[in-house]
């Protein structure tokens, strides 16, 4: 008997792979359904381009051009590649906990209200209160990640349900913001009609990332060194700190965890408020770096390309880099395909099919192992019982 609990713990605890497969097999049959779902993906957004009349080289010509055919489409590339990047980074930090947080959105628009508050507000010495806005941006997302954890841990509401609702409060409360008689919203000019457009006034130059060259030419913001800055620091904390070693202890196994004195709740809790912070800060560069006012769609879907950049890398964070930078690609290819007659959305729906294709293969075949080695563990069981 000794013996069979001794196979069937080596059953179901070996790493996936491990178990009568080669590490050579695994990765071919990776490779295969990687490409095998990728020509899958192409062939569903082809049909789609000659559904509406177009064609699927048109559009990858299209693509092509408007996201790197030239050194100022490269620019604008890892320009719209950093938010995504910053989101993505505190979304992969939440999966390593084991929380799935999908209020992207709500936490990036809550930094960048914030921070605009501040930039148009604080006076003092520019590089101070620009200092000052992205701090304010960090600490709003912060706080409205921290609505979800402070539910989870008083009343234990799910995270997924709470910060997906949030998302709805902080859309509505920025349109309430920008479009009343407030601190946020742009001066009627002497002369005009009160209610202009809702959005805030643009926050003074001197309050603004710098960004050195412009489209056409070769130009990239401060932000991308800054967010490259931040994967590099993490990416290590999550490897070789304590921290990390406690967050992925409490994403593979809380109640082992907890057996060990780790503080599970607080864990968790941090991790979804370090999120946030990431999400709100991701606001202050895009208030700071390029868009320069908040307004009704300001977040311009950011927050939702973070979170499918994160679930692509799987665990992996310098995977984020080329994967953020991909996504630039599509926001800023995808602006050109009007001049192929197809619409922007397709843009969209392959970029959809594209991170389906990325994600399918790894979960499929880990699944498909737990599925074998149930089997082999049950055929042992039954076997020792006769």
């Amino acid at each position: 008997m000794s013996a069979v609990v001794t196979r069937l713990r080596g059953l179901l605890a070996a790493p996936p792979g491990e178990v009568e497969q080669s590490r050579a097999a695994a990765v071919g049959q990776l490779v295969l359904l990687y490409v095998l779902a990728i020509i899958v993906a192409l062939l569903v957004t082809g049909a789609l381009v000659e559904i509406v009349g177009g064609s699927l080289a048109s559009v990858f010509s299209a693509i092509y051009t408007g996201s790197i055919g030239t050194f100022g489409a490269v620019g604008q590339t890892l320009d719209s590649a950093v938010p995504v990047l910053i989101v993505a980074l505190g979304s992969l930090i939440t999966v390593r906990a084991g929380m799935f947080n999908i209020g992207q959105t709500g936490q990036l628009l809550m930094g960048a209200s914030v921070a605009t508050l501040v930039a148009l507000h604080l006076h003092g010495p520019g590089p101070l209160v620009l200092l000052a806005t992205l701090a304010a941006s960090v600490a709003g997302g912060a706080i409205w990640a921290g609505i979800g954890a402070l539910l989870r841990l008083w009343r234990n509401i799910d995270v997924v349900i709470s910060t997906l609702l949030l998302n709805y409060v902080a859309i509505q409360a920025l349109g309430y913001a920008v479009s009343t008689q407030s601190i946020l919203q742009e001066p009627t000019p002497p002369g005009g009609q009160a209610g202009g457009l809702p959005q805030s006034a643009l926050i003074p130059a001197s309050v603004r990332l710098p960004h050195p060259g412009q489209y056409p030419n070769f130009g990239v913001g401060l932000g991308l060194p800054i967010a490259v800055a931040l994967v590099a620091l993490f990416a290590v904390l999550l490897s070789r700190s304590p921290w990390g070693l406690r967050l992925r202890m409490v994403g593979a196994n809380p109640v082992a965890s907890r057996r060990f004195g780790v503080r599970v709740g607080l864990i968790a809790a941090g991790a979804l408020i370090l999120s946030g912070a990431l999400a709100g800060f991701a606001g202050g560069v895009l208030l700071t770096g390029s868009v320069y006012r908040i307004q009704p769609g300001f977040d311009n879907n950011f927050g939702n390309d973070g979170l499918l950049c994160a679930l692509v890398v799987r665990d992996q964070p310098w995977a984020l880099l080329p994967v953020s930078f991909f996504f630039g690609m599509i926001r800023t290819g995808g602006s050109f395909l009007l001049s192929t007659g197809v619409p922007f959305y397709l843009a969209q729906v392959l970029e959809g099919l594209l991170v389906l294709a990325a994600v399918f293969p790894p979960v499929y075949l880990e699944r498909r192992e737990w599925a074998r080695r149930l089997r082999a563990a049950r055929a042992l069981v039954l076997k020792a019982a006769a």
